[in-house]
Order: C-alpha cells, then structure tokens, then sequence
C-alpha cells in the first residue's frame, strides 16, 4: 500500500512539473531584489533587452513570452508572487521601461492585461 501511495504521490509530482515552468528560481527572494537598484536594474535592461541577463534574468526572460501569452498558465504560485511584486515595482519605479517592457512582450496590448490579473491574488 505505501509503494502505491508513493507511486501516486511521484505521478503527480511529475505531472505538476510539466504543466509549470521550472522551479530552480522559486525561492527567488524578490522583495530583495526590487530594493536592490542594481539587482532590480540588471533584471530591468535584461527583460527589455537593454543589457546582458545573468542566469537567473535569463531564466525567467525565457518564459515570459508564453506566460503573457497565457496568462501565467504554467506558473507556480511562488513565480505569480515574483511576477506580481517585480511588476509593481516596476511599474512604479520605471514607468517608462515598464510601457516597452509591455509593447515587447504584447504589442498588440491584448493579453497584458490578464497576464497581470492572473497574478493579482498572489
């Protein structure tokens, strides 16, 4: 009976990951990183293309086409956090890169606004 349970308990583990965009970044400590101006800043130019991303930029940047695309559909609870609070301070902090970065990502501006909703409860 426990080999079955973890067989089921590893079935739905795998099923998890493969439906959700990779978990290394997670933990990411993103409160940290908005109060970081140069953190926050590398992460900025990174996303818009504005300068070379460093592993962790380049992680999420590689996702971000498909999770506006579809409103963060593959997007574990801890990464709809860091997308919500990094596009609040962005938003805030840079107004105006935070507009490119929206007309790179959605330039047709008809998915950006669900993207954001999608991550509003977390």
């Amino acid at each position: 009976m426990k080999v079955l349970v973890l067989l089921l308990a590893a079935v739905v583990t795998a099923q998890y990951e493969e439906d959700t965009y990779g978990t290394d970044h997670d933990d990411l400590d993103i409160a940290a990183v908005v109060e970081d101006k140069d953190q926050f800043n590398s992460f900025v130019d990174c996303f818009i293309d504005e300068a070379p991303c460093d592993d962790v930029a380049e992680t999420f940047k590689s996702v971000i086409p498909e999770a506006v695309l579809e409103a963060c559909a593959k997007c574990t609870p801890a990464q709809k956090h860091i997308v919500r609070v990094f596009n609040e301070s962005f938003k805030k902090k840079m107004p105006e890169k935070f507009q490119k970065f929206k007309n790179k990502y959605d330039p047709e501006g008809k998915y950006f606004d669900n993207f954001e909703a999608a991550v509003a409860a977390f």
